[in-house]
């Protein structure tokens, strides 16, 4: 009796298949009943390579050996599942097996891993397709009553290899050629690229280079307390003629900032202790419930909300659905369910109300749902027209059993998200009253809900910010200024990617493109796929071009030295968002058969070509770049020094500095620095072998070469202290222990008694504390008064996140912090938060 062999991606599936269908008997490591054989693959078992005849035994990262293009790739077996690989192709071969099932995973890497298997085992025996959106049995058994025919997946077929050929042709030879540029010099130094990886690492590093451009303005708000019969409210200042102006991208203009002190504390002085005359609008406003959650979106939230990253959030979700089957199919891009979808919404909705776990948290919401018969026909949420291969994720008809503790919350994530999109919008009042004193307008907001809606399902959660009612102002009733505040600020710059913001700038990247067209092609496309967007943040993290800091992203100094070279080269192709969102445009047309497989590929290979041509066209002194000269002549040679892609080197003799050291990258003032005074710093950012930031002085030691100064100074390692002569500096201060003077010494700031032959004191605080560094001003005004300035840019040793704190002088004379107190909300109770000293933070 002939059989069908039915090819799972993983072992776990293909056993909840076997359960599924049942009537299997078990042999070792696959399945089989009368009509059918059941074995799976273990992931990937196969890899691209460049065929023997093609490929290049030595040298092959050499100029002289690129760019390799085969006009064909073989196939690689994967060492540690190779025996797995040999046992699905045996079963292939089986005379008894007349056809094969494809029931990897419902997706374009699905898709490759089978056709891979089936390429390897030259097989032309018929192929069907599984296609399974939740994995709970019924689903199971619905999918192989309706298998897809080969014919239907050629399109897939051909993006997925399309896909992977492309990614090997880009990132062979565009590592290869950047790999061999950087090491003409001397040394292998890897240069990783990729067709999607590096256009991503680029929005970092012009979003970086924009912080460290960024100069902090000062301005002020003024803020007022008016008083009426039923009581106080508070209203801010604005300018009431304010617009922004066309093409004016100065995001930090506002109607409510003054960038003048002086205008700004006249309309202090002219309203304080006036009357006012209020006038108020009243307007009702509805919010729809956000959308049902695709991957990215819940990747996003879950990053924002938990601190998950993409990559935990995919596995989390992956075994949702793959090992409790309670979430449908995870890798989706698309937001709305299928039309006819209504009856199974129902039926999870009645899982919900009849599980006692789930009824307990949401059974109420559930029955509200059921019984005001609120699931219909609705465009926002059934849509077909919105959907791909695969709908939003929602919960299947299977309660959960024996979650952790991430899992819960990422399954409350989405059950609370597909209740939520069927209740009603959430009604508001909003208030806006107008208070005018002098002329001059205050504004004060009030929202007041009025109808929760879909808010009712995430309670207090959903309505956090809710700024509550207004005192009622009696109508042609004169309120009293009773105060005005100025308020100081200044503006920050923008702030660093965290995975939240980057997966939705790789979502969003063909938003920001200049072609009408293109941008309409590329719509809903962006950077990479849901289903590959974590693993490229990885990638970028695995190959120390991003250090993931706390809930931050920040790229390194070999990924602002890619930006250059690349730039310098002229290859946009691997840099621009736009180009590589075309290509996963153009890879989804293929699976929708509106685009051929030899075209892509031959756009793919001339790309590859120009790369790699423009890699040899330039020296690394000779790369383009905005780069200057010093105005400090060499110390070896008192020759001119020039920037160049990798140093500063001197035009009249071999004397150099490179450009990045321990991770960090020096800028042309530093070096003029370190050259004028011998020393420069301390500087932050440099990272140890484990990757761990340290901060140092540079100096010139022997035959001029740099090298770490750590503050060891004069007493040395082993101890033996020297007397340290402090007589040509100015004191910063008396020692808040001892009363003698602080001074600046190598890394720190210390009392003149704590060094030297005699100590007699041991006040020291560093010149770098938990990464934010402390000017010689700022340990004036603590030595002085007591506290510094609030500084904001403390980070956490042990959670890695930033924080903002004074830096105080405590009664033992240590050196503590002390936060910020949070001004109190104008309807809350009055709280004070009291300070909180550390121990010593020197």
């Amino acid at each position: 009796m002939s059989k069908k062999l039915i090819i799972a991606e993983k072992p776990s599936v293909a056993a909840d298949i076997a359960r599924a269908l049942g009537g299997f008997t078990r042999h070792d490591d696959y399945f089989e009943r009368d009509d059918y054989v059941l074995s799976s693959a273990i992931g990937h078992l196969l890899e691209l390579a460049c065929p023997e005849e093609y490929e290049v035994k030595r040298g092959k990262w050499s100029f002289a050996h690129l760019p390799v293009i085969p006009p064909h790739f073989a196939l690689k077996p994967i060492e540690k599942s190779e025996a797995r690989l040999k046992l699905l192709t045996r079963l292939i071969k089986r005379k008894d097996v007349d056809g094969l099932v494809n029931a990897c995973d419902a997706g374009r890497e699905g898709e490759l891993i089978f056709n891979y298997i089936a390429e390897h085992a030259k097989t032309a025996k018929a192929v069907e397709r599984l296609w399974l959106q939740s994995m709970t049995p019924q689903a199971i058994r619905d999918g192989f009553a309706r298998l897809r025919s080969a014919s239907e997946m050629r399109g897939l077929a051909d993006a997925a290899v399309s896909r992977s050929e492309s990614d090997w042709l880009v990132g062979i030879n565009g590592t290869r050629a950047m790999t061999a540029f950087n090491s003409k010099t001397g040394g292998f130094h890897l240069t990783t690229v990729g067709r999607v990886q590096t256009p991503t690492l680029a929005l970092m590093v012009q979003r970086e280079a924009k912080i460290r451009r960024f100069q902090t303005r000062p301005y002020w708000e003024v803020e007022a307390t008016f008083t009426c019969a039923a009581g106080d409210y508070r209203g801010k200042w604005f300018d009431e003629k304010f617009s922004r102006g066309k093409g004016d991208d100065d995001e930090h203009l506002r109607a409510d900032r003054l960038w003048d002190e002086s205008r700004a504390s006249a309309i202090a002085a002219q309203c304080k202790g006036k009357p006012g005359a209020v006038v108020e609008e009243a307007k009702p406003t509805s919010q729809l419930s956000p959308l049902l959650y695709d991957l990215t979106s819940l990747q996003r939230e879950a990053n924002s909300r938990f601190g998950f990253s993409a990559k935990a959030t995919l596995g989390l979700a992956q075994a949702l659905y793959e090992k409790h089957k309670v979430l449908t199919y995870p890798r989706t891009d698309a937001r709305a369910l299928p039309e006819d979808y209504l009856r199974t919404v129902d039926a999870t909705l009645a899982m919900i109300e009849d599980d006692a776990a789930l009824n307990q948290r949401y059974g109420t919401f559930a029955h509200t749902i059921r019984s005001k018969k609120w699931v219909v026909p609705n465009k926002r949420i059934f849509n077909n027209a919105k959907i791909s291969d695969h709908f939003a994720i929602i919960p299947t008809q299977q309660a959960p059993k024996s979650l952790s503790e991430p899992e819960q919350k990422l399954y409350d994530m989405v059950v609370k998200r597909f209740l939520a999109v069927f209740f009603p919008a959430a009604e508001h009042l909003v208030t806006t009253r107008i208070t005018r004193v002098e002329g001059e307008p205050f504004k004060t907001e009030g929202k007041v809900l009025i109808n929760p809606g879909w808010l009712a399902v995430y309670g207090r959660e959903g309505q956090e910010g809710e700024e509550g009612n207004l005192v009622p102002v009696a109508p042609n009733e004169t309120v009293h200024t009773e105060d005005v505040v100025l308020n100081a600020h200044t503006t920050r710059p923008p702030a660093r990617y965290s995975e939240a913001t980057l997966l939705s700038a790789m979502e969003g990247a063909g938003k920001t493109v200049d072609d009408e067209d293109l941008r309409a092609a590329m719509a809903g496309r962006g950077l990479g796929t849901p289903a590959t967007r974590a693993q490229i943040i990885e990638n970028l993290i695995a190959e120390q071009y991003v250090l993931r800091e706390g809930r931050e992203l920040q790229p390194t100094a070999k990924a602002f030295s890619l930006m250059t070279l690349l730039d310098g080269l002229g290859i946009p192709e691997l840099t621009a968002a736009e180009l590589t969102g075309e290509w996963e445009w153009k890879l989804a047309r293929m699976e929708r058969g509106e685009m051929s497989r030899d075209a892509f590929m031959q756009e793919i290979a001339e790309m590859t070509r120009r790369i790699v041509e423009r890699a040899k066209t330039y020296d690394s002194d000779t790369i383009p770049g905005d780069f200057g000269q010093l105005e400090t002549p060499c110390p070896k040679c008192g020759g001119l020094i020039k920037e160049t892609y990798k140093k500063f080197q001197c035009q009249a003799c071999d004397y150099s500095l490179w450009k990045i050291v321990a991770g960090r990258q020096f800028e042309p003032a530093e070096i003029e620095t370190l050259i004028r005074e011998g020393r420069v710093g301390p500087l932050l950012g440099f990272r140890n072998k484990m990757g761990r930031p340290f901060a140092a002085t540079v100096k010139l030691g022997a035959n001029h070469a740099p090298e770490f100064d750590f503050g060891q100074g004069a007493e040395g390692e082993d101890g033996n202290a020297e007397p340290v002569d402090f007589s040509g500096q100015q004191s910063l201060g008396s020692c808040p222990k001892c009363k003698a003077q602080v001074f600046d010494h190598g890394m720190a700031y210390v009392c003149e008694k704590s060094v030297g032959v005699e100590k007699t004191c041991d006040f020291r605080s560093g010149k770098v504390i938990l990464q934010q560094a402390v000017e010689r001003e700022q340990m004036e005004k603590l030595l002085a008064t007591g506290r510094t300035d609030l500084l904001k840019d403390f980070v956490s040793a042990r959670t890695r996140r930033k924080f903002s704190a004074y830096l105080v002088r405590g009664s033992d004379g240590k050196v503590g912090f002390e936060f910020e107190k949070k001004a109190p909300k104008p309807a809350a109770a009055k709280r004070t938060a009291k300070p909180k000293v550390d121990a010593d933070a020197g």
